[in-house]
This record gives C-alpha cells, structure tokens and sequence, in this order.
C-alpha cells in the first residue's frame, strides 16, 4: 500500500430533519448552536461517527465507544495492552515514544487518521500522535429553530421512588436545517503515519455513509441525511491553492425566507483550475 502522495480537501452536506443532531450536554442536551443562532456540530461527534462507520467496515479502530464496541476491552488501556509490543513498552522505562507512535499507527486506522494522545496512568511513555485528517465543526447554512418537548416517564424506576409516575422530562429537535462541513487530508502528516491512498477511500465511504446504523432516540433512521460529498484531490503533496481557497469555492445558500427542505437550497460550486473535483451523493 502506497503512502498518500498527493493533498486531499473536502466537504459534506447534509441535512437535520425533526432531530437532534449533537446536544450540548451543559445546555441542557439542547442541539448546538452559536452566538448568531446557526446550528452546530462538534468536530469530535463527526470523528465518531467516522469511528464508528469504520468498525462498520471491518477496521481496527482504537476509540471505540462502548455501545458500539468490537471486542472485549473495557478501557483504551487494555485495548493498548493487548498489542503484545505496545505493552511492553508502556511498562518499559526508556521506550521510544516514535517506536510506540510507529506501532500504534499501523494497528489502528483510526490513529493513523485522525490521530491520538497516548497517556496511561502508571506508565512513564507519553505519545501524541497528529493524523493527516482534519474536520471542521458543522455549521448550519440558516439559524436553526429549536422545539423543547416535554415528556413524562410511565413508571417509577425503583420500587418505593416517591416521585410520581409522571415525573416530567425534556426533549429538543430541529425541524429542518441543512449544514455543511469541511476538511483536508495532509499528506506531510500522512507520510509520517503510513496513511495510505486505500486509507483515504475508506474516509470517503465513511463521509458518504456517514448516519447509517447510527439512530437513536435523538436521530431516528432518517432523520439525518448526508445529499453531497466533495472531495478535491490536488496533484501535488502542497496541493494547488490552499484548503480555504478551496473551500470557498463552495457555497450553499437559501432560495426562500423559511426553508423546509433540501430542495429550498441553491448549490453553487466555483471551479478552481486545474483542479478536479469528484461529488458524490451521500446514500
């Protein structure tokens, strides 16, 4: 497998319909938003989706979330210990931490990509790794609306609970929002983690099939919806314009004062030269 020769940017478009696409745990779980009222999505919840699209696909990922685990391990810490080399050095005294990073990355696609701070209690070695994928937050095209619902549980939870049955609760949606995320694959950062050409599709499937056997409570099946992916692919390792120029050159806006669907969007797409561009529908 060859290292990645040549710079990456992209972008993604999706939409958020009767969801909540990521709550802010200090706000109540409401969905994010910004001062000017867009709506949000952190970068860590894309990487984890990504994460989680990558198991789907059969990879070795070590960040993995525990209700979406595929193996036995507990704790990051027993996920690096059951790599035999990796365990030894964390309980060495004078272990090479680009020996360790080396390891690392050829183990697991997810530290090879987007990157990990190795720090385990009890162990001397202390290994950051930088991986070539980097992803913006998410923002919303238009502000976003916010509907609170409030709800009540049916039944106490613990026999003798002397609240009531109907003990309320809250529950925050979108109704409709389109957002749009961008990022770039750095092939400096890539050569130094072995990230490999092959590496970089299985970042556009993931981008493409980004919400599939993700639903929950929050995001039932449907609700969240990947409509474009770019994906530039420059013929340089510098690339031919820098990744803002690039992302510029994309613009999403909409046709009408209150837009309820994907449609009441305007696509535009300037074209930079020499420089192609593959857009794919998400699925």
């Amino acid at each position: 497998m060859s290292t990645l020769g040549h710079k990456i940017d992209f972008a993604v478009i999706l939409s958020v319909t009767k969801a909540n696409p990521n709550g802010d745990p200090l706000n109540g779980n409401r969905p994010r938003q910004n001062y000017d009222g867009h709506g949000e999505i952190s970068d860590v919840a894309i990487k984890r989706k990504i994460r989680n699209r990558l198991l789907d696909m059969g990879e070795k990922v070590f960040v993995q979330s525990d209700d979406r685990k595929a193996d036995e391990f507990k704790s990051l810490r027993e996920r690096a210990d059951a790599h035999p080399e990796l365990a030894k050095m964390l309980k060495a005294k004078n272990a090479s931490a680009d020996e360790f990073a080396k390891l690392a990355c050829q183990e697991w696609i997810d530290v090879r990509s987007i990157g990990q701070v190795f720090a385990f209690k009890g162990s001397e070695l202390s290994v950051g790794v930088r991986g070539p994928v980097s992803i913006h937050t998410a923002t919303s095209i238009d502000p976003i609306d916010i509907v609170s619902t409030q709800i009540t549980k049916s039944v106490n939870s613990v026999t003798g609970d002397k609240r009531s049955s109907d003990t309320m609760g809250m529950k925050h949606r979108v109704d409709f929002g389109v957002y749009v995320f961008k990022g770039s694959i750095n092939t400096q950062l890539a050569e130094k983690t072995g990230f490999t050409e092959e590496d970089a599709e299985k970042i556009k499937q993931a981008l493409i099939t980004l919400f599939e056997n993700d639903s929950s409570s929050a995001r039932p099946d449907g609700s969240m919806e990947v409509h474009k992916v770019y994906w530039w692919n420059h013929s340089s390792k510098l690339g031919q314009y820098s990744s803002a120029k690039v992302h510029r050159s994309l613009k999403v806006y909409s046709t009408t004062p209150e837009p309820k669907r994907f449609e009441d969007y305007t696509i535009e797409l300037e074209e930079l030269d020499g420089l192609n561009v593959e857009v794919i529908d998400g699925r």
